[in-house]
This record gives C-alpha cells, structure tokens and sequence, in this order.
C-alpha cells in the first residue's frame, strides 16, 4: 500500500486531503509542522510528501532542503499544495524532488489523488 504524508498546518484541509486520499486506497498520515516531518519520515518512510507551502512559522523550502541532504528522502516524490501556485515554476523546483505543484484556489478532491498517483508510480 502507498504510504501518503501530508503537510498541512490548516486541520480541516489536512483531514479532507486524508480522508480522500484514505477512500482512495491510500495509507495516509498527517502532520501540522515541518519540524514534526522529518520524525514522522524516521517513523514510517512515505512514499509520496504531500506539501503545504506556507506553513505555520515556517515555509516548505526549509523542508525541502533538509530532504535533499538524506540520501534516503531524496528520492521522495513531493507534491506541492499551495495559494501560491502560479509563482512558482516546477521546473525550478524539480532538484527538490518537486513532481507536481497543485493551486489550492482551484483544485479538486480528486486533484490530489490524481497527483498522488501520478508522481508515486
């Protein structure tokens, strides 16, 4: 089964993206704060990060530098989910392990199993 972490600081956001990630076949486990992710990766590794950008205190980039300086993140396809969608360019965001960028103001329920899929096959 593919073990799905989303990064999401909003509680009602964090547990719609679960529980349709959930009926979508998926193991899902959630957390509020980037600095409670690199724990929750040492606990069960995820096969695909979902990202919120701008978290609590803290912003997803912090993150994805810290997994890109394991040898055993890396290589964990990342899913952005952000307001910010249309300043950021996946392309530049690729060395980060960046496979998707979805935009929260137009994304659907299903958007992020579709991108899930995606990036973890």
């Amino acid at each position: 089964m593919t073990r799905v972490l989303v990064v999401e600081d909003d509680t009602w956001l964090a547990d719609s993206h679960g529980a349709v990630l959930q009926n979508a076949g998926y193991e899902v486990e959630t957390i509020p704060h980037p600095l409670a992710v690199m724990d929750a990766i040492d606990a069960v590794l995820p096969d695909v990060i979902i990202l919120d950008v701008l978290l609590g205190g803290a912003t997803a980039f912090a993150l994805l530098n810290e997994l890109q300086s394991h040898s055993d993140t890396q290589a964990i396809p990342l899913v952005l989910c952000t307001n910010l969608a249309e300043q950021l360019a996946e392309v530049q965001l690729e060395a980060y392990g960046v496979k998707r960028i979805l935009d929260k103001t137009t994304m659907h329920p299903d958007d992020i199993v579709a991108a899930v899929k995606a990036v973890a096959e």
